[in-house]
């Protein structure tokens, strides 16, 4: 048994996958090939040095006015001609310029930021895009987009905060330092290194604390909402069983949890906040009492005084910040981890280099000697071969879990077969594009899911570059031109979020005209009519049968009515073929078909009876 990894070892983990995210970033910010980005980059790395050089030159003037106030001391050469009210003048200007060039440097950066974020966000919505449905299945959607989402505010986060916030503050914390040792004397420089020192380390280790009982407290908030929720959706049940007392008590433990690990956090603060002050306060009384015997000894002025708190004012405003900014930076680097673990997750199914597009003279499908399972212990398919030739109709039927809708998602290339090949037109389908493919195959599946947009785009998405007079005659083939018509809005009537503001039948004839618009030679019915009622169900057969006049058409039923009509009907089981007809022919067999069509019409006339 391998031991437990110690808290050394987290630490270089945690700080290696930080070193591996920023190395990831810095493509983004400089890339290959594109000279403007690298431009502004440098523009704006300058700009923010000339107004850190202004911010650490303006303390002078302050000092030189004061000086002059006071009669004391010895101007530089080029101030001699300056008064007090020149000086206080030049001081302003000189704030006014930091300002201007921390505004210019945002400005000349911002582009450069977005760029970087949109080709991010872009780069990994594509990737998820490809990658395969096993991943997919085995991910939430919501926790996808929310990876993408704090991943690319990480990366936004970073930037701003570590190059614009820590990587200034540590460029004018060197410059004050220095400052400090030329004009005055070591003694000043040792006592702001060790303030500085001790009020990092202090930060850190207090921040890092934090973290804890902030994550505690937010787990406390989320367990608090999710009991509040639960039990609103559920409010029949609570008023059914007389809960409510039950429920309040729950939700107020859950409550008092959180209230616990709040008072933690405000207490935490006020001690981090409390320290900081006192270290930064030891230090600039420090420096000022140093100061301070200067100008009683005569060696300094008044000026020099006001110079020296003034720096260590300007250098404590954004060391106060320095616990948010490690907080923020430290989630940010997580959060835009798991965005680069998901760019780095391989996609299953992938194009062979080079692979030509698939060519359908016919489309005719053929299953050879095929083998699959979604789990190597527990294979779905076992050595299934069937043809259906160019413009015949084949149906899929068996029990749940035999592998009809298996054979549609391999046909689509959702999966690669674990052995034998699958076949267009002699082509196997590993050997061509996955867009030409995808472009090849028609499907209609049991329940259509809409875009929530409007019928219209919903239409149009079977082919996008279709005209206005080619949508509306596949919403006439498909028998729902009339019924959009008469909505208020007609064809620009939004569907809602998958399509729930249609009914069964009328999702089902949208997504009839989305695929008969898209006009592929190959169709697949996936159980197209088997959520629908009785009544719906035999209207939508009528457009089916005559969207599969001139297609090959590869159909997946449950109810066994709906393809009666079918040139060959393969009855699978357990993953294998057990029986293959026309209708009739398997009927006078009298075997496993035969019985599954004798039990639902059975159920069918109970259900009539009843």
């Amino acid at each position: 048994m391998s031991p437990r990894p110690t808290t050394a070892d987290l630490g270089k983990l945690e700080r290696g996958s930080a070193m591996r995210t920023i190395r990831k970033v810095g493509p983004y910010l400089w890339p290959d090939g594109q000279p403007w980005v690298k431009r502004r980059v440098l523009l704006a790395m300058l700009a923010l040095v000339v107004a850190k050089l202004v911010s650490v030159g303006t303390p002078f003037l302050y000092k030189a006015a004061v000086d002059r106030l006071a009669g004391e001391g010895q101007s530089a050469a080029w101030m001699l001609g300056a008064g007090a009210i020149g000086l206080t003048v030049a001081y302003g200007v000189a704030k006014v310029l930091t300002v201007g060039f921390q505004q210019i440097r945002d400005a000349v950066f911002a582009k450069v930021a977005q760029r970087a974020l949109r080709t991010l966000a872009l780069e990994t919505f594509t990737h998820i895009h490809e990658l395969s449905m096993r991943y997919h299945i085995t991910r939430k959607t919501g926790g996808l987009s929310r990876i993408i989402e704090r991943g690319v505010k990480g990366v936004e986060f970073l930037l701003r905060f570590l190059l614009f916030s820590v990587g200034p503050l540590v460029l004018e914390l060197l410059m004050v330092a220095a400052i400090f040792y030329v004009v005055f004397d070591v003694w000043y420089l040792a006592i702001v290194v060790v303030t500085i020192a001790l009020y990092v380390q202090f930060t850190f280790k207090v921040t890092e604390w934090r973290v804890k009982i902030r994550k505690e407290m937010n787990d406390q908030d989320t367990d608090a909402n999710q009991k509040a929720i639960d039990s609103l959706l559920n409010f029949e049940t609570v008023k059914y069983f007389g809960a409510e007392a039950r429920e309040a008590a729950r939700y107020d433990r859950a409550m008092a949890g959180y209230e616990a690990a709040a008072i933690k956090t405000n207490y935490s603060l006020a001690f981090l906040n409390f320290g900081q002050s006192f270290l930064i306060t030891l230090g600039l009384i420090g420096v000022m009492v140093l100061a301070a015997m200067g100008v009683q000894d005569g060696r300094l002025t008044v000026g020099d005084f006001v110079m020296v708190n003034a720096y260590m004012m300007q250098i404590t405003m954004p060391l106060n910040f320095l616990g948010t900014v490690y907080r923020e930076i430290r989630q940010s680097l997580v959060d835009m981890g798991q965005m680069f673990d998901l760019l780095e997750q391989p996609a299953e199914v992938k194009d062979k280099p080079g692979a030509p597009a698939l060519k359908v003279e016919g489309g005719s499908v053929e299953l050879r000697d095929v083998f699959f399972g979604y789990d190597a212990s527990r294979p779905i398919l076992k050595g299934v071969s069937l043809k259906v030739p160019a413009g015949a109709s084949v149906a899929l039927v068996g029990p749940s879990g035999s592998g009809k809708s298996t054979i549609g998602r391999l046909l689509f290339r959702f999966y690669d077969v674990n052995g034998g090949a699958l076949l267009i037109d002699g082509q196997d389908v590993r050997d061509v594009t996955q867009v030409s493919l995808h472009a090849a195959i028609g499907v209609v599946p049991q329940d259509t899911v809409l875009f929530n947009d409007t019928i219209y785009y919903n239409i149009a998405y079977g082919r996008p570059d279709a005209s206005r007079a080619e949508v509306e005659a596949a919403a006439k083939a498909a028998k729902i031109h009339e019924f959009i018509t008469r909505l208020p809005d007609g064809y620009e009537t939004p569907v809602g979020e998958r399509g729930l503001k249609l009914s069964g039948g009328e999702k089902q004839r949208v997504g009839i005209a989305r695929t008969l618009l898209k006009n592929p030679p190959i169709l697949l019915l996936d159980e197209a009519t088997s959520a629908l009622d009785s009544e719906t169900e035999r209207d939508i057969q009528d457009e089916l049968k005559a969207m599969g006049v001139g297609r090959t058409v590869l159909s997946i039923a449950h109810r066994l009515s709906t393809i009666v009509d079918s040139d060959e009907i393969i009855v699978l089981e357990h993953g294998v073929i057990v029986e293959r007809g026309r209708h009739e022919a398997l009927l006078a067999r009298g075997g496993r078909y035969a019985a599954m069509w004798q039990r639902q019409q059975a159920e069918e006339q109970e259900g009539e009876a009843a």
